[in-house]
């Protein structure tokens, strides 16, 4: 199951378009005790690096049972994060303040999807 990008990943999300604001979608599937590993890695993304880099999370909530999808669709955790820019997505997670937790973050998770989006309003 995918949880990290790969720099063949993030290499395409770049050339999108780097200097574009971006709004990522995060679907989050924990391991057994994976949400406490996760919120002590998102303490330091949410109150040091991402007003570093000039993001924002919109949304936090905790996944309930799907109304509708397939069997194993379902999430533990969904968040939405406002990036300035791609660019800026990409200096975040090179910064070695950001290396030094991602485990955590890698450690708490079975499964993961970033979604980037753009606005089209």
């Amino acid at each position: 199951m995918a949880i990290n990008p790969t720099g063949e990943d993030l290499k395409a999300f770049l050339e999108a378009d780097p200097d574009a604001p971006v709004v990522m979608l995060n679907l989050l599937r924990f391991a057994e005790g994976g949400g406490r590993s996760y919120g002590r890695y998102g303490e330091t993304v949410t109150s040091t690096l991402l007003p570093r880099y000039g993001g924002e999370v919109l949304y936090a909530g905790k996944g309930d049972s799907p109304l509708v999808a397939e069997a194993g669709q379902d999430w533990d955790a969904v968040m939405l994060v406002r990036y300035p820019s791609r660019r800026a997505f990409s200096q975040m997670i090179a910064d070695p303040e950001y290396q030094a937790v991602t485990h955590l973050r890698t450690e708490a998770l079975v499964e993961a999807v970033l979604q980037p989006t753009t606005p089209t309003l």
